[in-house]
């Protein structure tokens, strides 16, 4: 077992330790922030899966199921071969010994103790707030660094603060933060409903979950004029309550005639999605490119060959794909949430659709994909845009901004 790690390469840097889902594109987007300067990162990551090999930031890895791991730079809880983790499993239940929930914290409790970090973030309210929220009263760990507590989107506290019981615990971790990040103004004001005091509310303002966009970069990619293209990317073919994928794909059927030809690329598939597929007329069929799963690199590789992203949702923060599609020129179709109604404007920059209107979605997807005038306009709107308030680099100097005035006040 390898609980910790032999040696500390930065050991007068500031110690940031963060807390998120390891296989979330998000939590290395952000963590990337920080490379080359100067601090000493960790990350601690939830139970879902391990970081890629080359992802060279040090990590505990909390995950029972995982490959082999041959990297100094992966702590793990749980033994490294797959047999003394079953042996392991098995004694625990044999004995009634601890859960692997209450050694997950209790392991987080002595990191912490160990390694007394400057700051500890972390990356979403349900997937890290919480777990640090009630290992740190239990173990009473209130004295060690500055907790920044980062939301995700809109899926956070867009339905959770409607609910009596959730939105106590919210307002909870709140009261409990030093800062709170959030992509969007509407969270701040839900934060600021629960009860958090304005010295706690980000002071570097409302910031993309990911970072910001490499804008310089995505917008070298597009060739030619966005309105040449016919091609229509859907970044989220499946249902959840925070948007629903079946309004879209009776959108499409609704337009087909008016859009045809185009070629639909429907991304992060889910099985029963798929099986929806084949209701779909053979023609439409057979002009969608369908794919379960693809590296971040890969999406953002084909964002520009798009003419239209098509992602309307119930709920959302601020969406990083809609920043990306509008750093290289493609026209977003999003809904008219308050999360994004403060950034874009309807024909200016996007096109607004309610998720659940397939008429609507319809409409705007004609529109899109006729009016070559509007998608090229929009273009140059966008870029501007997103160069001014979700430009990467920029952001990085603010981000560490923030950290390096966080850490002088431990």
């Amino acid at each position: 077992m390898n609980r910790s790690f032999e040696s500390d390469p930065f050991p007068g840097r500031p110690r940031i330790l963060f807390i998120g889902l390891p296989e979330n594109s998000h939590t290395h987007s952000w963590i990337d922030l920080l490379e080359d300067a100067d601090f000493n990162v960790r990350l601690f990551a939830r139970p879902t899966g391990v970081p890629p090999e080359e992802w060279r930031v040090p990590t505990y890895v909390t995950s029972p199921i995982y490959p082999p791991l041959n990297s100094t730079n992966r702590g793990t809880l749980h033994p490294r071969t797959r047999l003394f983790r079953v042996v392991k499993a098995r004694a625990a239940k044999y004995f009634h010994s601890t859960s692997f929930d209450q050694m997950e914290g209790r392991w987080l409790a002595q990191i912490i103790r160990d390694w007394k970090p400057h700051i500890i973030h972390t990356l979403g309210v349900d997937q890290a707030g919480e777990l640090f929220f009630d290992t740190r009263h239990k173990y009473q760990l209130d004295w060690i660094g500055k907790w920044v507590l980062q939301t995700r989107g809109g899926s956070d506290l867009a339905l959770a603060q409607y609910d009596p019981k959730r939105r106590e615990k919210i307002a909870e971790l709140f009261r409990g933060c030093d800062q709170l990040l959030c992509d969007n103004p509407e969270n701040f004001r839900i934060a600021r409903e629960l009860g958090i005091r304005e010295p706690q509310i980000s002071r570097i303002g409302p910031v993309p979950g990911t970072g910001g966009v490499d804008v310089d970069q995505l917008s070298s990619l597009r060739r030619g004029r966005p309105s040449a293209g016919r091609v229509i990317l859907w970044p989220k073919v499946y249902e959840t309550p925070w948007g629903k994928a079946m309004p879209i794909l009776e959108a499409i059927k609704l337009c087909w005639e008016r859009i045809r030809p185009c070629e639909i690329q429907m991304l992060t598939l889910h099985p029963e999605m798929r099986m929806w597929l084949w209701t779909l007329p053979e023609e439409i069929r057979n002009s969608c490119r369908t794919y379960e799963r693809l590296p971040r690199e890969r999406v953002l590789g084909m964002m520009p060959e798009a003419r239209v992203l098509l992602a309307p949702s119930l709920v959302d923060g601020t969406p990083n794909s809609m920043l990306e599609a509008m750093a290289c020129g493609t026209f977003p179709i999003v809904s008219p949430l308050e999360t994004i109604r403060h950034f874009v404007e309807h024909e200016r920059n996007v096109l607004f659709a309610r998720n659940l209107y397939p008429q609507e979605i319809a409409d705007a997807l004609v529109r899109a994909m006729s009016d070559d005038e509007l998608v090229d306009a929009a273009a140059e709107n966008n870029l501007e845009l997103v160069r001014r308030f979700a430009n990467r680099a920029q952001i990085r100097q603010r981000v560490i901004g923030l950290y390096e005035e966080l850490a002088t006040e431990t």
